[in-house]
């Protein structure tokens, strides 16, 4: 079984030889090869430029084995799209101008998402040539709350703080700024579908720190609304909010085919809550791979366990660390190429 064949196969739920497993952030700082990329290149040139994307893009995929490639871009690339300034300082991404009021929202262009954003279609139709046909190839968006989180006044190290108090202060004006970001990502990931995205991914990285109640008035909706938007499009579509365990049953009422599990709940206790129905992604520590090689196989085998490996794409419960050991992700790599599934199975 190819590694292109076996991620979609668990996407739907079917039966495979073994999980497959690729990682958030698997192009990244944690890889020298990256280092030394972007030694050359400055981040947003990188994203911008479909061949320097690409060649970032199959990286990870060069080096170890796994089953899909993600495309190598930025969440940030839609609110510049809308004509904000993104700047990447050490300190993080730093937008402008902040969005604060109506006026500012008004302001705010609605972009043609097949121009202003073309360089990510070629980035993905680059990578397809390079990868081949056997491996998958992922397409994402941030979605709505989290990109809100960048645009709006960053308040100490709580990048959610600011979208937090707009949807406490004036939730009328937080919805429209949601429904208008979530038509972007709608025309976006169809976009990046038409270019050759086997399955696309929605990251709500910070959604996990809103109440459920604001999680279902607010946020909810506009996951409903994309994953619906997306439904005849004929690809799996994964849905991840960082904290998950609070909103687990809200996010499946979006119906993805595959819901993101972060590493503060069991894998086992995800699949009781929301049935067979949803595969599952995730979910290891991402500190995990500091550990030993013994440890990480231990963390593969009991995921695997949890989920009888049906129905289970292996990946980390957030992104790899910028600083994260080579040899912890070859370890994690080796540890699931050459699980076995139960009996059962």
């Amino acid at each position: 079984m190819d590694s292109r064949t076996r991620f979609l196969k668990a996407c739907r739920g079917e039966a495979v030889d073994r999980p497959p497993v690729w990682f958030m952030r698997q192009a990244g700082r944690y890889l020298p090869e990256y280092r030394n990329h972007r030694a050359k290149h400055e981040f947003l040139e990188v994203c911008h430029t479909p061949e320097l994307a690409a060649e970032v893009t199959m990286m990870p995929v060069n080096r170890f084995a796994v089953d899909a490639a993600i495309i190598f871009s930025d969440i940030l690339v839609i609110p510049e799209a809308m004509g904000l300034d993104v700047t990447y300082p050490p300190g993080g991404p730093v937008i402008k101008p902040e969005i604060e009021t109506a006026a500012h929202v008004d302001a705010l262009e609605t972009p043609v998402v097949a121009e202003k954003l073309a360089y990510v279609g070629e980035a993905l139709k680059e990578t397809r040539k390079r990868l081949g046909e056997d491996k998958a190839l992922i397409g994402f968006s941030g979605s709505p709350f989290t990109i809100a989180c960048y645009m709006m006044p960053k308040m100490g190290k709580d990048r959610s703080m600011g979208a937090r108090i707009l949807m406490k202060r004036d939730p009328a004006l937080f919805d429209v700024l949601m429904d208008r970001l979530a038509d972007i990502v709608v025309d976006y990931l169809k976009m990046q579908i038409a270019s050759g995205a086997d399955a696309v991914q929605l990251f709500d990285t910070w959604a996990g720190e809103v109440t459920p109640v604001e999680y279902e008035r607010h946020i909810l909706p506009c996951h409903k609304k994309i994953m619906e938007s997306l439904a005849d499009e004929g690809v799996p579509r994964i849905l991840y909010v960082n904290g998950v365990c609070g909103v687990l049953e809200m996010m499946a009422a979006a119906e993805p085919e595959v819901i993101g599990v972060d590493w503060r709940m069991r894998l086992f206790e995800a699949r009781r809550r929301v049935g067979e129905k949803f595969a599952l992604q995730g979910n290891m520590d991402p500190f995990a791979l500091y550990a030993s090689p013994e440890h990480i196989r231990g963390e593969v085998r009991r995921m695997i366990d949890e989920t009888g490996g049906r129905g289970h794409i292996v990946n980390l419960g957030h992104g790899i660390t910028p600083d994260a050991p080579v040899e912890g992700v070859e370890a994690f790599i080796d540890a699931v190429v050459n699980a076995e599934l139960p009996k059962s199975l």
